[in-house]
């Protein structure tokens, strides 16, 4: 399957919730970003859906009730974000996962799995050729 495409600023508030918390249902999620995003029920579902069709979210049913989970590691989804990021500023080399140190989201071992995503390219974290 291909890379999917990039999650945008409201789906990546999405993925966070199922990277905290696992596998939830759409009213799960709407109870969570009720708070930051503005949207109806219907709304948080289809959007779940679109995630869906991106490769970004897969759907099981539970109990005859839809859960969905990321079908993508946080790792290899804000790798790609950082990739894109440092394509972006025209940088020699990758920016470095330890700045990401104080996140809520990532702990050391995901920080660590981040920096080798960031230097599989062929690039070292210091800016290094291979």
């Amino acid at each position: 399957m291909a890379d999917p495409a990039p999650p945008s600023d409201a789906e990546l508030d999405v993925l966070k919730c199922f990277w905290r918390d696992g596998p939830l249902s759409a009213r799960e999620v709407q109870d969570r970003i009720r708070n930051r995003l503005d949207w109806t029920p219907s709304t948080t579902r289809t959007v779940l859906e679109r995630m869906r069709a991106k490769g970004l979210l897969s759907r099981r049913a539970v109990h005859g009730v839809a859960v969905y989970a990321a079908a993508q590691p946080k790792v290899a989804v804000i790798g790609g974000l950082m990739k894109r990021l440092s394509e972006l500023l025209d940088l020699d080399g990758p920016l470095p996962a330890a700045a990401f140190s104080g996140s809520q989201i990532l702990d050391a071992e995901d920080i660590a799995a981040l920096e080798a995503v960031l230097a599989a390219d062929g690039t070292s974290p210091d800016g290094e050729g291979a």
